[in-house]
C-alpha cells in the first residue's frame, strides 16, 4: 500500500463518478405479454453512485456478490453506458467521447478481468494477443512489437520464451500476468482490477497482488481494486469503498476503516476476518445478519440494508435514503446513525 496524501484538490481526480445509475429491463416474456399479467423487471445494478478515485492511489471497492461493484468498474472503461449519471475522466465526460478522444481513452484506462482463463483468446499466441494493444498505440514495426512484448513478460516475471505459447500452455497465475502484460501495453495511467485474484490459489494470490504494487511504483498507475476478500482489500488498498445493492455505504482510508467502520453494514463484514492472537486464530465478536436478504430487482424503501440492520433507528430507515455524508476527514457514510 502507497502512503498519498489524500487532498481535496480537482487536480488530484482522476476519475470522478456523479450520481451514476445502471437498469438492466428485462421484458416480458410473450406469454406474459399476452396475458398482460407479467410487467418488465428492472434490475437495478448500481444506483446512485457518487465515488472519486485520486491520481496515484488505489481504491478498493468492496462488497458481496450482486452488490454492483463490477458493472461500476466496467462503466469507468467504458464498456457499460449509465443508465443516468455521468462518468469523468481528467474532467472529460467518458461516455460522451468522440473516436479520436475514445481512442485516447483506452489507451489511458485499461481493465484486468476477473478471469484468466475465459479473458485471453485460445487460438491466439501470447505474441499475437499483447501485439492488439501495441497497434492500437500506432506501433507497427514487429521487430520493435517484440522487443516490447518481451520486456512486458519479463516485468511480470515470465519468460522471453513464452511469447510464443499459447494461453492452454499457461497456469491461472501465468495466465493472469499475461492478462496484466497486455493492459501495460497500452500504456495506461489507470487500470480497474475486477478481481483478479479471486479465481486463483491463495498461494498465487499473493504473488499477484505483490505483482501488481510492484507494476504501480514502477509504471505510476492508479488503480480501482474490486474484490470481495477484504483481507487483499486491507493490503493493497489506500482508500476503501463499501457497497451494497448499487449503493455507496461507507468510504474512508483503509486504516481508519479497518479500525473503525462506522456502517453497520461494514462492521458486519469486517467481523467475518479472522484475526491472530497470543491463542493462534480467532474472531471479533462475529456480527451475524438476520432478516430478508434484498435483491437489486426488489429493493426494500429506504435505506437499502434496513431489512438486515441491527442498528435501526427507527421509521425513517424504513422511508429514507440516507444520503452519503462526511462525518470526519475523508471518512463518509450513508446511514441515519450519524445524522
Amino acid at each position: 500500500m502507497t502512503e498519498i496524501i489524500l487532498s481535496n484538490s480537482n487536480n488530484d481526480i482522476l476519475v470522478n463518478i456523479k450520481k451514476v445509475k445502471k437498469y438492466f429491463i428485462k421484458p416480458p416474456s410473450f406469454l406474459g405479454k399476452i396475458l398482460a399479467k407479467q410487467k418488465k423487471i428492472i434490475l437495478k445494478a448500481v444506483d446512485g453512485v457518487d465515488l472519486q478515485v485520486k491520481k496515484g492511489e488505489v481504491l478498493g471497492l468492496v462488497g458481496e456478490s450482486g452488490s454492483g461493484k463490477t458493472t461500476l468498474g466496467k462503466m469507468v472503461v467504458n464498456l457499460h453506458k449509465p443508465t443516468a449519471g455521468s462518468i469523468f475522466y481528467r474532467s472529460k465526460n467518458v461516455h460522451s467521447l468522440h473516436k479520436i478522444e475514445l481512442r485516447e481513452f483506452r489507451n489511458h484506462a485499461q481493465i484486468i478481468f476477473q478471469n484468466p482463463y475465459s479473458s485471453l483468446n485460445p487460438r491466439k499466441s501470447i505474441r499475437e494477443i499483447v501485439a492488439v494493444a501495441l497497434r492500437e498505440r500506432g506501433i507497427s514495426n514487429l521487430l520493435e512489437q517484440d522487443n516490447i512484448i518481451i520486456d512486458l513478460l519479463l516485468k511480470v516475471g515470465l519468460s522471453k520464451r513464452d511469447i510464443v505459447k499459447y494461453p492452454h500452455q499457461f497456469s491461472g497465475g501465468q495466465r493472469q500476468r499475461i492478462s496484466i502484460a497486455r493492459s501495460l501495453a497500452m500504456n495506461p495511467e489507470f487500470i480497474v482490477a475486477d478481481e483478479p485474484v479471486s479465481a486463483l490459489d491463495v498461494s498465487i494470490q499473493a504473488q499477484i497482488i505483490t505483482l501488481l504494487e510492484k507494476l504501480k511504483d514502477e509504471f505510476s498507475l492508479t488503480y480501482l481494486f474490486i474484490a470481495h476478500d477484504l483481507s487483499v482489500i486491507n493490503y493493497i488498498s489506500d482508500r476503501v469503498a463499501v457497497m451494497y445493492l448499487g449503493k455507496i455505504m461507507e468510504i474512508a482510508p483503509t486504516e481508519e476503516l479497518f479500525k473503525s467502520p462506522l456502517h453497520p453494514y461494514t462492521q458486519a463484514l469486517l467481523s467475518a476476518i479472522p484475526t491472530l492472537g497470543k491463542k493462534g486464530v480467532s474472531r471479533k465478536k462475529r456480527i451475524l445478519l438476520k432478516g430478508r436478504v434484498p435483491t437489486p430487482i426488489d429493493l426494500p424503501p429506504g435505506c437499502p440494508f434496513q431489512t438486515r440492520c441491527f442498528a435501526k433507528v427507527g421509521k425513517i430507515c424504513e422511508e429514507e435514503r440516507p444520503p452519503l455524508i462526511e462525518v470526519s476527514k475523508n471518512h463518509k457514510i450513508a446511514c441515519h446513525q450519524v445524522m
